[in-house]
């Protein structure tokens, strides 16, 4: 008698993705990437005979506690070194006991190396963003150290629908309605194997092979948006549309996704065409641009001159895209990072302050 289904589904998306990270590793193994068989920036070099390392990052609640034990089930039959990080942010009483406990079990379920991280949550951007922010930094730092080839995170189906409406909320553009990739981070290092699944599979898988969750309160706190949105949000859209909300949501990610990235090629070839010989942006020929392409031309100009990307919003665009569609001899425009842009005989000037 095989496992049960749910268990059966997570172990399925784990094995998924550890061969993927398999044949990424052996293809820059062999291979390199073009540049003498170096593997590309932030890839970790492994010996010849040593199997890469994959970390899951584990929070302690139900999506992360069946990541990380269908990992280490998955790694004991390939080649492939497993361990996790637990990330302490420091925000609830007792929250250091609780990330002891949890290294505890991921230390049982056979992992190596097993960490609890501390961190130091600042306030930019909101509490939610802050301590995100912190999250990844301490996972970033602990992958460098520890030479992880990729991070495995716990985000379902029901994440994924979750990020698409906040981004409709804010009125962002079709890479915030695109959510969250199945691989990101600097040298594919975040791999989310359950964004087709659903959260009660996670659930469920814990709950047959008796795996202890901790359901943190602040899910449930409705101070925080995107608690608000799954407690009452999500379910006041199903009441009135009928089951099958989140799955749309999610199959719109992917759509939006696809999108994107092809406007986003598009605008990276474009770029070169609306410059001049000094490399300025010509107004003229960026004003001939899709308007769509034209905006992520802007933003990428932006970017390079040093405005920090997560920081730099929508509004922040359409001022600049101003300048070339509705100029009537506005003054510049203050960018984040100190970044200023102006209008000057026809050419866009973006550079720091």
């Amino acid at each position: 008698m095989g496992p049960h289904p749910a268990v059966a589904a997570i172990r399925l998306a784990v094995r998924r993705v550890l061969h993927d990270v398999l044949t990424q590793t052996e293809q820059y193994a062999t291979t390199g990437n073009g540049r003498g068989g170096h593997p590309p920036a932030g890839h970790p070099r492994t010996g010849a005979d040593e199997p890469p390392l994959v970390l899951a990052a584990v929070s302690g609640g139900a999506d992360s506690m069946a990541l990380a034990s269908a990992l280490a089930f998955e790694a004991r039959k390939l080649s492939v070194r497993a361990g996790a990080v637990t990330v302490d942010h420091g925000l609830q009483p007792g929250s250091d006991l609780r990330a002891a406990e949890v290294a505890v079990r991921l230390t049982a379920m056979g992992l190596d190396p097993v960490e609890a991280v501390t961190v130091t949550v600042g306030r930019a951007g909101g509490p939610e963003a802050a301590a995100r922010d912190a999250r990844y930094a301490a996972l970033d730092e602990a992958a460098e150290r520890l030479g992880a080839t990729a991070v495995l995170l716990g985000h379902t189906r029901d994440d994924q629908a979750e990020t698409v409406l906040l981004g409709l909320a804010r009125g962002s553009g079709i890479r915030s309605l695109s959510g969250m990739a199945a691989v990101s981070g600097t040298g594919d290092r975040y791999r989310r194997p359950f964004l087709q699944l659903d959260r009660q599979t996670a659930r469920k898988a814990c709950m047959v092979q008796s795996l202890p969750v901790w359901d943190d309160p602040m899910n449930a706190d409705p101070a925080y948006t995107r608690s608000r949105l799954r407690h009452e949000g999500l379910p006041a859209l199903e009441k009135s549309l009928g089951k099958g909300v989140v799955e749309a949501l999610a199959r719109t990610a992917q759509l939006c996704r696809d999108d994107a990235d092809a406007l986003d090629a598009w605008a990276a070839d474009a770029e070169a065409t609306v410059r001049d010989e000094a490399g300025r942006l010509v107004c003229a020929k960026l004003y001939a641009l899709p308007p769509a392409v034209r905006r992520r031309v802007l933003r990428r100009a932006a970017i390079a001159e040093g405005a920090p990307a997560g920081s730099l919003f929508a509004r922040h665009i359409e001022e600049l895209d101003r300048l070339i569609t509705g100029w009537r001899g506005q003054g510049a425009i203050n960018l984040p990072g100190r970044v200023v842009a102006r209008r000057q005989g026809g050419r866009l000037v973006i550079r720091q302050g």
